[in-house]
């Protein structure tokens, strides 16, 4: 078949069929996404028995819950972010904190304070380094954001999240921070590490076939929110990691590299109320104002919440 009569079959069996109410939007989807597969099916002569291992894939990745880490490992995730650059670069929508992936791996309903978070439960103390993140929310002019919901999660010391990973108590490493009336946020919590997907698992699975590793550099996932601004997603990834620029998620962004500086004066260290030296990350945020004209930067989807 031609494009032509593609469409035309298309339309035959998923509008001229069409007796019940119309999602307009949901039916201009499909016809689309329909006619470019089956387009798509011509042109590199896929077969029966692919095209229902493909379907099988899907029922597997979805049973698995990897459709979320699918779409970051095959660069769909990041690909919206380049459209939502674009489409703020033509609102006239500039500056800011650049944004990044999400993930499929936040919680909602993390503990909430003011200005400071203790992160993690301590059952990696004295297993790993304790790390100490801070910084300052403003807006572009450099004015401070009292009150800015800074959400802030990430994986432990063997790269898995709490949540997902049972082992784990309930938020480990989840804490959203108010700031204080300096704009500031601290967190004390440990080195995260990169991880990998799952090995046995199906986007690993893909990866493999393509012949891509999974795995992601240590990094450090933010939303951040506040009245009279634009939603940040963002997160830093940590320089020195060996996968730092060949993150299988593409998330890594120029402005989104932290460094982390080891903390070993001991009145620094008491300063701190710590007894051990630490690690040291500073990640300021800027966030943009709301405009009428400025695309959305709420993403609905599914997330987990406990």
């Amino acid at each position: 078949m031609n494009r032509q009569q593609i469409d035309a079959l298309v339309k035959q069996m998923n509008v001229d069929t069409a007796k019940g109410q119309v999602d307009a939007r949901v039916q201009q989807i499909v016809v689309r996404l329909l006619g470019d597969l089956f387009q798509a099916i011509e042109d590199l002569d896929i077969q029966p028995s692919e095209v229902w291992k493909g379907l099988e894939y899907f029922t597997d990745a979805g049973q698995a819950n990897e459709l979320g880490l699918l779409a970051a490992g095959l660069g769909l995730e990041h690909y919206l972010d380049l459209r939502a650059d674009e489409a703020d670069a033509k609102a006239g929508v500039a500056g800011g904190t650049p944004r990044t992936i999400e993930g499929p791996l936040y919680v909602a309903g993390a503990p909430e304070t003011v200005g400071f978070a203790r992160m993690d439960d301590g059952t990696e103390t004295g297993k790993i380094d304790t790390l100490i993140i801070e910084g300052t929310v403003t807006d572009t002019d450099g004015k401070i954001i009292e009150n800015a919901k800074v959400e802030i999660w990430h994986a432990n010391s063997l790269g898995n999240y709490s949540f997902f990973d049972k082992s784990q108590s309930d938020f480990n490493l989840r804490r959203s921070i108010l700031t204080d009336a300096d704009g500031k946020y601290v967190a004390l919590t440990t080195m995260p590490v990169g991880y990998g997907c799952p090995p046995e698992g199906t986007t690993q699975a893909l990866l493999n076939k393509l012949g891509r590793h999974g795995n992601r550099p240590s990094h450090v996932h933010y939303f951040v929110s506040a009245p009279g601004f634009r939603k940040l997603t963002t997160q830093f990834n940590i320089e020195g990691d060996e996968y730092l620029w060949d993150d299988f998620a593409f998330a890594t962004r120029d402005g989104l590299v932290a460094t982390a500086v080891d903390v070993t004066d001991p009145a620094e260290i008491q300063r701190r109320g710590l007894d051990h030296a630490f690690k040291h990350i500073i990640f300021n945020i800027e966030l943009v104002k709301d405009a009428a004209a400025a695309p959305s930067t709420e993403v609905e989807r599914r997330r987990a919440s406990a």
